[in-house]
């Protein structure tokens, strides 16, 4: 069989065509404390330059072993953008938001006239042209954002999820408004190198809010940004968390190419689900990469390959403080697995 670019065989992986063996990559979040450093770029200053940001990610490359390079590392910038209160992170611990900004449809239409480039979102996409213009020809240029319905829950709040449910209006107002950001966003990403598109929706889950309403609201979403990556021949990975089992079926609909299933998701059971996406995960980041050795780790990643797994990786963003060896177990597991 051929051998291919870590760029090649990602893409061909995710089509769910042949490839030499597994790519070693990590859908989601990659900085750690040690990567930091290790390269002399860290949170939260990396959350915010360009230049630490592209630094970081390219440790994930140089030091843990991923054969893709992947930025953002937390998942405020797009409410910080539109003007959501942030509690500032550490060197250890992300941003988060703290305070929302839409009550009505009248708030949505104040913040529909935005300039894409402004703020975090647009170091985002200048660290993505850094890491292209250095890694472009070999390696993925893996972008990630913040999907629809959890955007639309960062800026309205908690009331978000009732909200949905007793005034579609505002609802549909409001995932319109988040929609087409994503699709502008994930375009000026594109448009600066990214080759691979992740969407972190984590509390689109039809575990929190049904099928009817996940259908209603979550699906048409994502397939209007999954058809926009595709017209710009970009794979797309959807990640949602906790047990995704019963709706991985609803999930696929919107047409992505690959579903990142976290530790609480059974593998071969997510596979009899799902016809054609490719599955990402499922170790997980805190009781197995965080505190296991790297043997244990190895021998956890064994199972999860036996199980069928597409993309080995973690269940859900890596923990800050996870050794470089335990990572670097999981890459030499996927990097040693044929399909």
């Amino acid at each position: 069989m051929d051998e291919y670019t870590p760029k090649e065989r990602l893409a061909r992986a995710l089509r769910g065509e042949t490839v030499d063996r597994m790519p070693a990559i990590s859908v989601t979040q990659t900085g750690t404390v040690e990567q930091m450093e290790a390269c002399g770029a860290f949170w939260p200053e990396a959350n915010e330059d360009a230049e630490k940001m592209a630094a970081l990610a390219e440790a994930a490359h140089t030091v843990i072993g991923f054969e893709a390079v992947r930025v953002p590392f937390d998942i405020t910038a797009e409410a910080e953008f539109f003007g959501c209160d942030i509690k500032a992170g550490t060197k250890e611990q992300q941003p988060s938001v703290v305070g929302h900004i839409v009550k009505s449809i009248e708030d949505v239409e104040k913040l529909k006239d935005y300039e894409i480039n402004n703020g975090r979102v647009g170091v985002v996409c200048d660290a993505i042209k850094i890491l292209a213009e250095k890694y472009g020809d070999e390696l993925p240029i893996m972008a990630s954002m913040l999907g629809p319905f959890s955007l639309a829950q960062h800026m309205n709040g908690d009331d978000w999820f009732m909200a949905i449910m007793t005034d579609e209006e505002f609802g549909f107002a409001l995932m319109e408004l988040t929609t087409e950001f994503n699709i502008a966003y994930a375009k000026k990403m594109v448009e600066n190198g990214a080759d691979t598109m992740v969407i972190i929706d984590p509390t689109a889950s039809a575990m929190l809010i049904g099928d009817e309403f996940y259908q209603k609201f979550v699906v048409p979403a994502h397939k209007k940004i999954v058809d926009a990556m595709r017209e710009l021949g970009v794979a797309t990975v959807l990640h949602i968390c906790g047990d995704t089992t019963p709706s991985l079926g609803l999930m696929e609909s919107s047409g992505v190419d690959a579903i990142s299933v976290d530790q609480n998701v059974d593998v071969a059971t997510a596979l009899s689900k799902v016809d054609r996406a490719v599955l990402v995960g499922n170790l997980d980041p805190v009781s197995a990469l965080w505190k296991m050795t790297p043997e244990d780790i190895k021998k956890v990643s064994k199972g999860i390959l036996e199980s069928g797994v597409g993309l080995l990786g973690p269940g859900c963003g890596i923990v800050s403080k996870t050794p470089n060896a335990n990572l670097q177990a999981m890459v030499e597991m996927a990097k040693s697995h044929k399909y």
